[in-house]
C-alpha cells in the first residue's frame, strides 16, 4: 500500500484512534507493530487528499508544492533523534502546502482532539519571506483585506511556539497588530474543529478549498513585495469561491 494513491472519499476516524494510541505508546517498537495502521489510516488518505486538492493549488499559485510526498506536503511523524530528545514520534498529522521548507503555508492539522484548517505565517526575516517587510508598510491594506474577506472574528490567533495557548479565539488584525509584530511563527486557524460529517466524506475537499480561499488574500502579503499584484491575480482567478 506504500505508494498507492486512491480516489479520495474522506478521512477515517481511525486517524484519531491511531494518534491516541501513539500518544500512549510512543516507542519505535509499538510504531513498527502498527505500521500497517499508519499506512492505511494516515498515509494513504493524506496522499489521496493532496492529489484531490492539488489542481486547485496549481491554479491558485503554481509555486505551491502539491506533490503527495513526505517533506513536501506531509510532515513525517518520526523525529530526527540527532536533534530531539524524548519521544521518537509526533502524535499529530500535518498536511501542508507552501512553496518551500519553512515558508508561510496552508495546513490541515490532526491531533487527538480533532482536525483544523489554518494558515501558518513565517514572520521572520528572509529573502523569500515578505510578511515582516509588508506588515508596517501595508498595515491599513492588510486590515482592509482581513475585514473584506471576513478573516477577522472567524479565526483564532496562536503562536506556533506555544500552540496550546491560544492568544485569542477571535483574531482581529487591528486589535492584535502589536502581538503579531512580535510573533515570529503565527497561526491563523479555524476556531472550530471540522465536523465529522464533513471530515469523513469528500465534502472536506470543498470545505478546505473554501477556507484556503478565505485566507489567501492575507497569504498574498507573505509571498511577494508586490502583494496587490498577487491579490489581483487571486481575485481575477479564484475570488468567486469565497
Amino acid at each position: 500500500m506504500k505508494n498507492v494513491i486512491l480516489d479520495f472519499k474522506g478521512f477515517s476516524k481511525e486517524i484519531f484512534s491511531f494518534l491516541t494510541d501513539l500518544k500512549k505508546n510512543n516507542s519505535i517498537s509499538w510504531f513498527h507493530e502498527n505500521k500497517d495502521r499508519y499506512q492505511n489510516s494516515l498515509v494513504v488518505p493524506s496522499k489521496s487528499f493532496i492529489s484531490a486538492v492539488g489542481p486547485f493549488f496549481t491554479r491558485l499559485n503554481p509555486a505551491i508544492r502539491t506533490e503527495p510526498k513526505f517533506n513536501h506536503t506531509i510532515m513525517r511523524l518520526n523525529k530526527d533523534m540527532r536533534f530531539n530528545k524524548g519521544e521518537p514520534y509526533r502524535p499529530f498529522l500535518l498536511i501542508h502546502f507552501g512553496r518551500f521548507k519553512l515558508d508561510s503555508e496552508f495546513y490541515l492539522y490532526f491531533n487527538t482532539n480533532g482536525a483544523q484548517v489554518g494558515l501558518f505565517i513565517n514572520n521572520t526575516s528572509s529573502e523569500q519571506l515578505y510578511f515582516k517587510k509588508n506588515l508596517d508598510k501595508y498595515r491599513k491594506e492588510i486590515e482592509d483585506v482581513c475585514n473584506r474577506y471576513k478573516i477577522n472574528n472567524n479565526f483564532s490567533l496562536s503562536d506556533l511556539e506555544d500552540e496550546d495557548n491560544v492568544i485569542s479565539p477571535k483574531f482581529i488584525f487591528s486589535k492584535h497588530f502589536e502581538i503579531i509584530k512580535k510573533t515570529e511563527h503565527i497561526l491563523i486557524q479555524q476556531s472550530k474543529k471540522i465536523k465529522s460529517n464533513i471530515l469523513y466524506s469528500d465534502l472536506v475537499i470543498d470545505y478546505f478549498i473554501k477556507m484556503v480561499s478565505q485566507l489567501y488574500p492575507l497569504y498574498c502579503f507573505t509571498i511577494s513585495p508586490q502583494p496587490f499584484k498577487e491579490l489581483k491575480k487571486f481575485e481575477d482567478n479564484i475570488g468567486d469561491i469565497v
